[in-house]
């Protein structure tokens, strides 16, 4: 059978928007990165205002008290720090180096259940059939919609019947997932994992297990990430169930660390300030560690399309 050819003036436009199509994305690039002044000002704006707070603290945290009330402010740092930090890690009251550990080990007990559990169930709900997934997965978010006020009494109730009350286990057991790592997860496996690559992983042999930890893992870590910090910071910033179930002030969190500093017949402010950046400090460590983990992510998928 004879080998038929297309036309050379076909070939050569072909052969035209193949050489065409590199240059439209070298100009659509371009005009990506041509932006209006506007758009410069408006970034700058935006990055003041999100670091101006955090500048004011530290400033505050390396001043005494009579330079913090001074008037107008010095937007300058002290020499103080070093004296502010030794004051308040010997306030016994607030016991704050005994609140940075339980936090941190709250905080982070919490985030490695939720995005281990999260991410699991979202493998499930996306990409598994099973009977009563969907009505499963609606009271799941009818959980997101409860305020978590009305849940304070049985669960403090519950946490004494279990005798854990004063106990870190109070503040991390019923945190251990939530609805919205769930849903989070859910939504984003179903985009990001391929049918077809599930379908290939069981060919080869691989169990459902395999496919969760070896294709669907991998492929969920920017929304992992995501989750990560979303979860570290509210746990970390939590107050209100720590101050219930935690009630012994030798087994504090670091905001309850915190409120102690700020209480008595005189406020020492410059601890106040000092206290506030070191219980800042963990949270900027997360969200640098795990920012690179979305950026790689998204780099990575883009690459891939």
């Amino acid at each position: 059978m004879a080998t038929t050819y297309p036309p050379a003036h076909a070939r050569q436009d072909r052969h035209e928007q193949r050489e065409r199509r590199p240059a439209r994305l070298r100009s659509a690039s371009g005009r990506l990165w041509r932006t209006s002044p506007l758009t410069y000002i408006t970034l700058v704006a935006a990055l003041l205002l999100s670091v101006f707070p955090l500048y004011v603290m530290i400033v505050g945290a390396t001043e005494s008290n009579d330079a913090i009330f001074k008037m107008p402010p010095s937007l300058v740092p002290g020499g103080r720090l070093t004296h502010n930090l030794q004051a308040v890690f010997s306030n016994v009251d607030a016991n704050v180096a005994k609140g940075l550990l339980n936090s941190i080990i709250i905080s982070s007990s919490v985030t490695v259940s939720v995005v281990f559990f999260s991410s699991l169930a979202g493998f499930a709900f996306a990409k598994l059939h099973f009977r009563g997934k969907n009505a499963l997965l609606l009271v799941i978010l009818g959980s997101m919609m409860i305020p978590v006020q009305i849940g304070l009494i049985p669960l403090f109730l519950m946490m004494v019947k279990l005798g854990w009350e004063n106990h870190l286990a109070a503040v991390i057991v019923p945190a251990l997932v939530n609805g919205f790592g769930v849903f989070l997860m859910r939504q984003y496996a179903s985009q990001a994992v391929p049918d077809e690559l599930i379908e290939a992983a069981r060919i080869d042999g691989s169990n459902t297990w395999g496919i969760y930890w070896h294709v669907v893992l991998p492929a969920l870590r920017p929304a992992a990430a995501v989750l990560g910090i979303f979860t570290f910071m509210q746990t970390w910033n939590d107050f209100l169930w720590p101050l219930v179930a935690l009630q012994d002030p030798e087994n504090p969190t670091v905001l309850l660390s915190l409120r102690n500093l700020g209480n008595g017949y005189y406020q020492d402010y410059a601890q106040v300030f000092a206290g506030t950046a070191v219980a800042t400090v963990p949270l900027l460590i997360v969200f640098i560690l795990l920012g690179r983990q979305i950026i790689g992510g998204i780099m990575e998928g883009a690459l891939k399309a």
